[in-house]
Parts: structure tokens; sequence; C-alpha cells
């Protein structure tokens, strides 16, 4: 059996995100002295969260950790660029020395697809139907 843990690494205003990220990479060396089997940091694009790039976050981690494997809780594929999500991770591993893992997952906020929508990123033939496309970007543009 093997043991981890993740978090979204959520966020006030009462703590400065400088402070709150210093206590995210404790977390992950702590859980690594303890000998946790994995650590998972969440990705978010919204401001009650921390980590919008996981695997820069997972970089830092991996120069302050042994062990622990580091991952992603979840990268969103249907709102990002598969392929760059993998040279992202393909570096970490690098990093880290083979402590790399990436866990994929298709859920997403639709404010995260509308963030995607602007970057020009929109959800060419991943996951959703071209049907599920117009429907997102009208609402993307409504929202606007």
């Amino acid at each position: 059996m093997e043991l981890g843990i993740y978090t979204f690494v959520e966020r006030s205003a009462a703590v400065p995100a400088e402070q709150r990220m210093r206590e995210l990479m404790a977390e992950i060396e702590l859980a690594d002295q303890v000998g946790l089997d994995v650590f998972g940091v969440g990705e978010h694009h919204r401001p009650d969260y921390l980590v919008s790039a996981p695997a820069v976050v997972l970089s830092a981690a991996s120069q302050r950790t042994k062990r622990i494997r580091l991952t992603s809780a979840v990268s969103v594929l249907s709102s990002d660029d598969p392929v760059r999500v993998f040279q992202e991770f393909s570096t970490v591993d690098l990093l880290s020395g083979g402590r790399a893992e990436i866990m994929a997952g298709r859920g997403t906020f639709i404010k995260s697809i509308c963030s995607s929508a602007a970057r020009g990123t929109l959800l060419t033939r991943s996951f959703f139907s071209t049907a599920s496309s117009i429907t997102i970007g009208s609402y993307c543009r409504a929202a606007a």
C-alpha cells in the first residue's frame, strides 16, 4: 500500500501568497521526511487558490525533497495543452530524479475554460464535442 496527500492550496487575504507558498514547501518537505509516498498539488485559476502552475511548484519541491513522488492533482487536459503539460512534467521528472507523475483529469470549472479560451487554447478536439465548445464559448462571452 502507498500513502500520500494532496492539496489545492487554498489561500485567504489574511495570509500573504509568499507565506502560503513557504508553508506549502514546508508541508511537502515534512511529507518527505515522515515517509509518505506521494504529494499532489492541485491546479486552480482562481484567486482563492494559490497554485495555477503545479509543475513550477513541484520543480521547486523536487529540490527540497529526496524520495517522495510529486504529482499534479489534477492536470486538467480539457483546458490545457496536453503536449505542454507533458513537457513541463518531463522537466520536473528530470529535476527530481524520476519522481514526477501526472494525474490527469477532464473536469474543470467553467471559469478555467473561459480563461483558457482567452489564451486561445480552447478545447480543440480533446474532450468536448463541437456542441459543447459552442455552448461553453457562448457562456464565456456572456460572462465577460
